[in-house]
């Protein structure tokens, strides 16, 4: 079996989703790119994730050839591989559906930076336009609309984050889903305080030089 260690990474990424509640049955997608090969290990389509296996997953090429597996890839395929074809920094993407970020979702509104955690992110949470699931089109939408950010949402959609790495992606799903549901709850109550850009930028710098362990 090719690719096992990020097979496992892509696997151990797929079960956080259901987990921290981003995903339902089998909605949602993950999928890592392997830097020396190029190869991409992605979530077959409609598969039940208290079903699947590290075995499970899809090996392709940047073309979307299949090189290892019997089951169907993503139906989202096509967005994974736009954006691993535009941006060669990019080694792992999540898709969900997650309920609070996806209320800025059918709103058409990016979720706005109202925690410090948000600048993990990027800051503000842009929002993409409606693009039809299955070909280029999400990801010619996310590429135009995604600047320095880790993620966007989509109108009508749902969520993309992007990684160095799958779990980084990963980490940004939760990340995503956790403001948007404090951004959500405050707007209910009023106008929450947001972070200017130049504290924003001043997390940033926190995160990136004194947060967590060295890799």
């Amino acid at each position: 079996m090719m690719l096992n260690e990020l097979r496992q990474e892509v696997y151990e990424s797929l079960m956080e989703l259901p987990k921290n509640h981003l995903v339902t049955m089998h909605s949602g997608t993950v999928s890592g790119r392997d830097p020396q090969s190029g190869l991409i290990v992605i979530k077959p389509t409609g598969f039940r994730y208290d079903k699947l296996t590290p075995a499970d997953l899809i090996v392709m090429d940047i073309d979307g050839k299949c090189i290892e597996g019997d089951l169907r890839p993503s139906s989202d395929t096509e967005t994974h591989l736009y954006m691993y074809k535009h941006r060669a920094d990019i080694h792992g993407i999540v898709h969900t559906h997650s309920p609070f970020a996806s209320i800025f979702a059918v709103l058409g509104r990016p979720i706005p930076p109202v925690m410090t955690s948000a600048a993990l992110l990027g800051g503000e949470i842009p929002i993409g336009g409606y693009a039809p699931v299955g070909g280029e089109d999400i990801g010619s939408e996310i590429m135009a609309k995604l600047g320095s950010c880790s993620a966007i949402v989509m109108q009508n959609h749902g969520v993309y984050t992007f990684g160095t790495t799958v779990w980084k992606a990963t980490v940004a799903a939760v990340e995503v889903e956790d403001v948007a549901k404090i951004a959500h709850y405050a707007m209910l109550h009023g106008n929450p305080i947001v972070l200017t850009p130049e504290q924003v930028k001043e997390f940033q710098e926190i995160y990136a030089n004194s947060y967590g362990q060295k890799e």
